[in-house]
Formats: C-alpha cells, sequence, structure tokens
C-alpha cells in the first residue's frame, strides 16, 4: 500500500463521519455512555479512512485518531 499521504486532515475526517461511514462499537468508556467507536468510510478523494472516536453525551465525536484503512478492513468495507 502507498504511503503518498500519511496525513489525514480534520476536513477529511468530518467528511468521513457525515458520509454514512459503517460504525464498529470497540469498547465501553470510563464514562458511561461515551463510548468508544470505529467508523470507517470514504473521503470525497475516495481515500479509505478508519476513524476511532469517543461518542459523547452531548452527540459530539471526540476523535482520537484516524488513518488509512489496512487491506483486511478495505475489504470489510467493500462488504457493506
Amino acid at each position: 500500500m502507498s504511503k503518498t499521504n500519511c496525513y489525514v486532515t480534520a476536513d477529511e475526517v468530518e467528511g468521513v463521519l457525515r458520509s454514512k461511514p459503517r460504525i464498529l462499537f470497540k469498547e465501553k468508556g470510563d464514562v458511561e455512555g461515551e463510548d468508544l467507536y470505529n467508523a470507517f468510510g470514504r473521503t470525497e478523494a475516495g481515500r479509505y479512512l478508519s476513524v476511532f472516536y469517543i461518542h459523547k453525551k452531548s452527540n459530539d465525536a471526540l476523535v482520537l485518531s484516524a488513518r488509512d484503512m489496512s487491506n483486511a478492513e478495505r475489504k470489510r468495507y467493500g462488504k457493506k
């Protein structure tokens, strides 16, 4: 996999989270009702991203990290 663009921008993350991503629950959070999730989606430019975030009680997302999807994640995402 080519790593020509290893940085993920805030605009890319926001685009993925607004574009009906595939979301997986990862684990319960330390604060009740604020759990960790992993969103899989594509940017407008076609980049496949994996975004880890905490869904806050205020209905906001606290993004912890974002990266290019692995090959295995892309295969699973393609079966959406």
